[in-house]
């Protein structure tokens, strides 16, 4: 690093870095010149960042840290840049490397699949040593995704013999009544995030193959009531919009070398009129009970856009006031 005329001038540890360092069409560059509001120039071999003191400090600690997994030999996308900036925003920077060495699953195209993190990180550590664990917090912090590369992870290593999806059939401002189709049918759509990642990491075939021969279950949470879910990992997305009896009905399904994780959004319960929230009560009545294990996301934890995450932030402030 070389510092001139306000000018800090960054060299990569090899040249053939700075293709990925700096993105296709820049975007990286122009990721990290938004989120610290200055002006980076990729010039040649070297990129050149200019404004506040402070800030250009942290896109250089940014960049080293991008700079040592790509010599590692780990391609970086712009999740990857906003991850950094996350971390160096939070002090836990120097753990990027390690997180990034740590590979969960591979996706149906080959691509390693990792947490982003120290949030995620927490997450998938409680997973993996708790028999029931909430995640909670806003939209683009990767917990449903993570959820479902977890219990794939856990099938395909024989660990569970069956993944089962769950969410309760709440609207979201829309109605559900006037759809065709039974109630499944209904609520399929609104499973649509979570189809989304079993395609992802499985492919279609592979999951509409799973789906027929019942190993894979995606249904809405009326369907659990009466079951008994033994030796299966089972995903409750959207917890936020159950009632407190919909949610002891669904903890209470748990059986014998099973896990569950809960997902929701405390701040977008869309219950009708005074009807509790059964993610909410869920904190307070199973604080103490031993291997049930709450994770709480914030918006520092998003890793989508950094507009989103600005966004998170802006409603939060609202609501609390």
């Amino acid at each position: 690093m070389v510092i001139s005329n306000n000018v800090v001038t960054f060299t990569p540890s090899d040249p053939k870095n700075i293709v990925n360092l700096v993105g296709i069409n820049d975007a990286n560059l122009k990721l990290l010149e938004e989120t610290y509001d200055i002006s980076i120039v990729e010039n040649g071999n070297t990129i050149q960042l200019s404004g506040d003191e402070s800030t250009v400090a942290s896109a250089v600690a940014v960049l080293n840290a991008l700079d040592k997994v790509i010599t590692d030999g780990i391609m970086i996308s712009a999740t990857d840049v906003i991850s950094a900036s996350k971390m160096a925003e939070k002090g836990t920077l120097e753990y990027f490397g390690e997180l990034y060495n740590q590979v969960l699953i591979r996706d149906s195209k080959k691509r390693p699949i990792r947490v982003k993190n120290m949030g995620q990180k927490r997450y998938i550590d409680a997973i993996r040593q708790y028999d029931v664990v909430f995640g909670m917090g806003p939209a683009g912090t990767g917990k449903t995704f993570l959820a479902v590369v977890m219990a794939i992870s856990a099938f395909k290593k024989g660990e569970v013999s069956r993944i089962i999806v769950t969410r309760p059939a709440v609207e979201a401002g829309e109605s559900l009544g006037f759809l065709p189709g039974d109630l499944k049918e209904k609520v399929d759509p609104y499973l649509r995030p979570i189809y989304d990642s079993l395609f992802t990491i499985l492919g279609v075939e592979t999951t509409s193959r799973l789906m027929d021969r019942g190993l894979i279950e995606v249904a809405p949470l009326a369907y659990m009531r009466g079951r008994t879910l033994d030796d299966a990992f089972v995903i409750l997305d959207e917890a936020q919009n159950t009632t407190h009896a919909q949610m002891k009905m669904f903890l209470t399904r748990l059986g014998f070398n099973s896990k569950m994780v809960v997902n929701g959004d405390q701040t977008q319960i869309d219950l009708p009129g005074r009807a509790r929230s059964g993610l909410l009560e869920s904190e307070k009545i199973l604080a103490n009970v031993d291997q049930v294990k709450f994770i709480k996301f914030s918006f520092n934890d998003v890793v989508r856009h950094p507009v989103v995450a600005k966004i998170v932030k802006a409603y939060e402030e609202e609501e609390n006031r």
